[in-house]
């Protein structure tokens, strides 16, 4: 089992306990009757109505035509349904062989979402895949902030450039690209300061790091636990600043676990790993298939 499988395999607990509750038995039973039971239950584990009737109605339409099911079977065809929902297409880049170097990537989030800590969980994970990273600390709003990510890459062995607190975080950007450049890196991680997407004069001075980065790639942090606020958050950010891709913070601490689908499927955007505590190791790559294993009842 993978160090980090544990406590996310312990927080989805939760929903396949539900799950199970619903899908007991080995009966023979009318589907509509069994549909409205597994909406419910889609709704306390945090899928929102939308997404969880979208999900009953695929579970029908894989079951064809018979009024009467089983259990089982129903069991089947819903896994088949969320896997169509939360299999979002990946973009043709390999973030471990991407095809440049630097290779840059923007981090953006809101505040409380565990961003800091997630972009040393990916360099880690750079690292531990033989690649050299630098960080540009260009949250350079807090103070705090640019000591949180130099205790970070310390801590790590990485280099983190970074400029007192008020300086202009493009350049903070600009050097730390300049600095992978002459020195061969592999990849630069830009830190930003984690606002409220309701502020235009800090969504106006995250669009002029993007400007002068040019990143490869963007990659948005969320909180889990926030649930259905997540949508709201993100499709904010999305009519504001462009991303590519998701990273879910706090998933070991999510009691629901059903947000994730929602997530999927309102954005379409791949989630590409999950933060499962507080340590550097507690870090995996999203799977589908994995999740799905986890939530359903053992067959």
């Amino acid at each position: 089992m993978p160090e980090a499988d544990r406590p996310v395999e312990e927080m989805l607990e939760g929903f396949r306990k539900r799950l199970s509750s619903t899908l007991a038995s080995d009966e023979v039973i009318a589907r509509s009757d069994l549909g409205d039971r597994v909406l419910e239950t889609l709704l306390e584990s945090d899928v929102s109505l939308d997404v969880a009737e979208e999900l009953v109605a695929k579970t029908t339409g894989f079951l064809g035509t018979a009024k009467k099911i089983s259990v089982r079977e129903y069991e089947n065809a819903l896994g088949k349904a969320i896997r169509s929902v939360i299999n979002v297409k990946h973009d043709e880049v390999d973030l471990l062989n991407p095809g440049k170097k630097p290779y840059v990537i923007l981090f953006v989030g809101i505040n409380g979402t565990g961003k800091t800590t997630t972009i040393a969980k990916f360099a880690r994970y750079l690292l531990d895949n033989g690649k050299r990273v630098v960080i540009a600390a260009s949250d350079t709003f807090r103070a705090g902030a640019i000591e949180q990510i130099s205790k970070h890459g310390e801590a790590l062995g990485i280099n983190v450039i970074s400029q007192p607190k008020g300086s202009d975080p493009s350049a903070v950007a600009f050097d730390a690209i300049a600095h992978a450049k002459a020195r061969n890196l592999d990849y630069v991680l830009i830190d930003t300061a984690g606002r409220m997407q309701t502020n235009r004069n800090l969504m106006e001075e995250m669009k002029k790091i993007r400007r002068v980065s040019s990143p490869d790639y963007t990659i948005m942090i969320l909180d889990s636990v926030t649930g259905q606020d997540i949508i709201e958050q993100t499709n904010s950010f999305l009519a504001e600043i462009k991303f590519d891709g998701i990273i879910m913070t706090k998933m070991d601490t999510d009691a629901r676990g059903g947000g994730i689908i929602s997530l999927s499927h309102s954005l379409g955007k791949p989630i590409l790993f999950v933060g499962t505590g507080q340590g550097y190791n507690d870090f995996m790559k999203f799977d589908p298939d994995w999740y799905i294993s986890k939530i359903l009842p053992p067959s």
